[in-house]
């Protein structure tokens, strides 16, 4: 490998893993040093110059094999790593462990894969693993030529996920505060079992039509209103496996005008609320999710005349 000399100390061992991954034919994305976030700028803020002046250009699509962009980046800043794996060909299984607040004798991801297998009467074969620093596992399978498989949240069983198109995983070799993804098997990746594809294969839905016209006061100014309504049609056509993420990241957008009196909250949750339910997710989850966007949101933001 090239141009490691160049990298910092901290960046070198991070350089090293992205290029040994887009060696391996695995699109890679920066992620911001000791975290899983991708660094780079949301859509809602994008500038459309640079790599973005066609339009906004997602982490998937910024995903990148080529040794120097990769060392562009990464020689600046030690960035963790992270695998775009709809365009490497991959699809991870991602089994959690347990959360501390579970009762004694729930299943982790582990376990949950283990009784999916004995249902079957199938095994999983030998294939890349990495141990993540919660003490999960990712378990690497190479999809179907021409396949396009969804990124999926607990499709499987409890604390499992699967990340595919539109998802990510983060690289053996980055670190956050909880620890090292490490490699725990070395072995090739192996071909998805043909029994799980239809697992993940999302059923067919009707595409979201626009949710009832939102019952919105005159009294709202002419932005915001747009807003929301953009905002609400995208959360209730969201795929499963990014619908939580699409709510949260559309009710944050919203917040800054109810922070600046453009719009009630109430009005923004209630239209939330209908948009997060028609796209699949339960009652309980949108509220939730609407009160922290929007608390975070309406406690972060910046005053209107410097926004």
């Amino acid at each position: 490998m090239t141009g490691l000399p160049n990298a910092s100390l901290h960046s070198r061992p991070l350089l090293a893993a992205a290029l040994d991954s887009a060696e391996r034919g695995w699109p890679v994305i920066p992620l911001h040093p000791g975290s899983k976030r991708p660094a780079g700028h949301p859509e809602r803020s994008c500038p459309g110059t640079g790599r973005c002046a066609g339009g906004h250009r997602t982490p998937e699509q910024r995903a990148t094999t080529d040794p120097e962009l990769i060392q562009a980046a990464w020689v600046r800043n030690p960035y963790n790593v992270g695998i775009a794996t709809g365009p490497a060909g991959l699809l991870v299984v991602d089994l959690d462990v347990c959360k501390p607040e579970e009762p004694e004798g729930a299943p982790d991801g582990a376990t949950s894969l283990q009784a999916l297998c004995e249902r079957a009467g199938e095994e999983l074969p030998p294939t890349y693993q990495v141990r993540t620093p919660s003490g999960g596992r990712h378990l690497y399978f190479a999809t179907p030529p021409g396949g396009r498989l969804p990124s999926s949240a607990g499709r499987l069983g409890p604390h499992i996920d699967t990340r595919a198109w539109g998802g990510y995983v983060v690289a053996p070799g980055s670190t956050t505060a909880a620890g090292t993804y490490e490699v725990l098997d070395d072995d090739p990746v192996a071909a998805l079992p043909h029994w799980l594809t239809p697992l993940l294969t999302e059923p067919s839905r009707p595409v979201a039509a626009n949710p009832a016209p939102l019952l919105i006061p005159e009294s709202v100014t002419r932005r915001a209103r747009a807003a929301l309504e953009r905002e609400v049609v995208a959360v209730a056509g969201a795929p499963e496996g990014g619908r939580n993420n699409r709510l949260l990241e559309g009710a944050r957008a919203l917040g800054r005008f109810v922070a600046w009196g453009e719009i009630p909250r109430t009005e923004v949750e209630e239209a939330f609320q209908v948009g997060g339910e028609a796209a699949g997710l339960s009652a309980a989850e949108c509220r939730s999710t609407i009160r922290s966007a929007l608390d975070w949101s309406i406690r972060t933001c910046r005053p209107r005349d410097t926004a």
